[in-house]
């Protein structure tokens, strides 16, 4: 009887990759199954079996990118995805590229033949180094793992596990200063046996133990350390310098200047429109609409000569993608534009339409300056913001108080307008606000790419909401698998009182429908809350805005654009083990939405095409 084969290469190594990852702070780990990829995937089921991350399986390598990106985008850390070598690397491609627009960072772990079996057509292989691109912020070729003379694992150049590990992380993250965060490809060469731990598995277990345990004293210690207040500040420049002042904007407020806050600005650009008193005119994907200085009818207004029109001067936080208006104000040749960017570097792009903007890597507002400086300024926004919304807003209240103090037959009529407005047939807008007023602080939302997203922007008020969306490359792809990612993260926050919430979906019938097959949750895996408001208008409806609907042939215009679609999405619900409501009227939808939720659910709501 013969003893157990010795271990693998492939395995040990697999195993110090992911342990050094692990102990530099991974948490999620994504694997599509495969067999070139099977030492991975096996390495991370081991560590999930030491409590060490949570792994999430999937089927479709693109639904895998996309769930990774929206573990990054709530979390900050990359997910690695684990992949087989062929047309699994190729179906990564897209989540890479919105990942690289959008500043997300993502850690692509692709498994290839090695040297020797390239080139000569063998099976299930293709040219994967160098696949993503410019589009990589790193991208290595790794020789096939061997053993040395005396057992050990060969540590040469990059197959040093730690080393490999290191450089990943830093470049998928980036910094302030250089290049921003994005898509890493590890493309990692296995050659057989491709697995193989027999006799070493209690050994892996507590190593990947004890990388965990390591991490969280790592991010305990940083917690306690910024709770004391002696944690390092983060800095766009070297420790002991300055930030030059070509490189900073300090707003004197000199010109009648407004704050355009475009996807993923976050706080920052709220913080200085309110040191500045400056109108802030923050896109709903911004996660800074919210404070006094927030107009949400901004694009109305950029369009009016005597309010947009008076503008000087724009600082830009993010990427603004939404409105042809905001586009205009950058392109405009007698506002001055200040793009405040932290990144800089070869091949960093920068918002820039009129290819004029002075790039700035921080704003901020002088010692001396006065925020009542802009105050008339800001007043003409903020009244004709409030007409505005008040005309556009879904929001209706009858005058309970009023209706009580007269008599029995006024106070019924009162209960048959109540009862008219719930019976409502629900618009774009009174979905679109609903989601937005139904969520809150400790929620998630997530905004596909569609015609609701616009619908939102202009008319939601402000509100200090965590909100994610695809804006990099603003397709529709991917959507369910990224809000199933923000989920997955959020809800598994060491903080309970962020793991308490639920992410909410604004998406169209087609994005839906382009990635039902992330709807495909595996056995074994936590069960989320998550619900999916769909606006099903039967097809692309977003079409119908463009100039091309008045001009085109109809039946042509629709065949290839507006592309109808009656699918049953009650039945694909329920293909997917996921819960089905539809909602047609505003009382159905104010119910759902103060309801409970406990796990997945797709709320269909049926919109007329006009």
């Amino acid at each position: 009887m013969t003893g157990a084969p010795p271990p693998a290469p492939a395995s040990i190594f697999a195993v110090e990759l992911l342990g050094e990852l692990i102990r530099r702070g991974v948490r999620d780990v994504v694997v599509c199954p495969g067999s070139r990829s099977q030492a991975l995937a096996l390495a991370a089921a081991a560590a999930e079996r030491a409590g060490a991350i949570r792994l999430h399986v999937r089927i479709d390598e693109r639904s895998a990118g996309f769930l990774a990106l929206g573990i990054a985008r709530e979390s900050g850390v990359p997910a690695p995805v684990i992949v087989t070598s062929g047309s699994a690397v190729g179906n990564l491609l897209p989540a890479a590229l919105e990942a690289h627009e959008a500043r997300v960072p993502l850690l692509l772990l692709t498994a290839d033949r090695p040297a020797e079996l390239r080139g000569i057509r063998a099976n299930q292989t293709t040219q994967q180094p160098g696949i993503l691109g410019q589009a990589a912020r790193l991208a290595l070729d790794v020789q096939a793992p061997e053993f040395t003379d005396d057992g050990d694992l060969r540590r040469d150049g990059l197959r040093d596990p730690g080393v490999l590990a290191a450089r990943a992380l830093a470049d998928a993250i980036g910094s302030p200063g250089s290049a921003p965060a994005g898509p890493v490809h590890l493309n990692l060469a296995f050659r057989e046996p491709l697995s193989g731990t027999a006799g070493f598995d209690e050994m892996i277990a507590a190593g990947f133990t004890a990388a965990r345990a390591e991490a969280d004293a790592a991010a305990t210690a940083a917690t306690e350390a910024a709770a004391a207040g002696t944690a390092p500040v983060e800095s766009d420049a070297p420790a002991g310098t300055v930030v030059p002042e070509p490189e900073r904007y300090v707003h004197s407020g000199d010109a009648l200047t407004v704050v355009l806050a475009g996807a993923d600005a976050g706080a920052a650009a709220e913080a200085f429109a309110h040191a500045a008193g400056a109108p802030l005119l923050a896109e709903a994907v911004s996660g800074a609409r919210y404070g006094r200085e927030t107009i949400a009818a901004y694009a109305t207004l950029l369009d009016t000569p005597e309010i947009g029109g008076l503008t000087e001067r724009v600082v830009v936080f993010g990427h603004p993608t939404l409105t042809r208006q905001a586009n205009a104000l950058l392109t405009r040749d007698d506002v001055e534009v200040i793009v405040v960017d932290p990144h800089a570097g070869p091949g960093v792009a920068h918002v820039n339409p009129g290819r004029r903007a002075r790039i700035v890597r921080e704003a901020a507002v002088g010692a001396d300056y006065d925020p009542r400086t802009l105050h008339r300024w800001l007043g003409l926004w903020v009244v004709a913001d409030r007409e505005l919304l008040r005309e556009r807003s879904t929001v209706h209240e009858p005058d309970l108080a009023a209706a009580t103090a007269t008599g029995y037959k006024e106070r019924n009529s009162y209960a048959r307008a109540e009862v008219a407005i719930l019976r409502e047939p629900i618009t774009r807008e009174l979905l679109a606000e609903s989601v937005w007023r139904g969520t809150w602080p400790h929620d998630r939302l997530v905004l596909s790419a569609s015609r609701l997203v616009r619908v939102l922007d202009g008319l939601a008020p402000g509100r200090k909401l965590t909100v994610h969306a695809n804006r990099g490359l603003a397709g529709i792809d991917g959507t369910v698998a990224t809000a199933l990612g923000v989920a997955v993260a959020s809800q598994g926050d060491a903080d309970p009182a962020r793991a308490a919430g639920t992410t909410r979906v604004l998406i169209g019938d087609l994005a839906l429908l382009h990635d039902a097959g992330s709807l495909l949750l595996p056995e074994g895996e936590d069960r989320i809350r998550i619900q999916l408001f769909v606006g099903n208008d039967g097809g692309g409806t977003i079409f119908d805005g463009l100039e091309v609907a008045g001009s085109a042939d109809r039946a042509a215009f629709d065949r290839v654009l507006f592309t109808p679609q009656r699918v049953d999405l009650a039945a694909l619900a329920a293909a997917y083990g996921w819960e089905h409501r539809r909602v047609a009227t505003r009382g159905e939808l104010e119910r759902l939405l103060t309801e409970p939720v406990t796990g997945p659910c797709i709320v269909e709501v049926p919109l007329a095409r006009e």
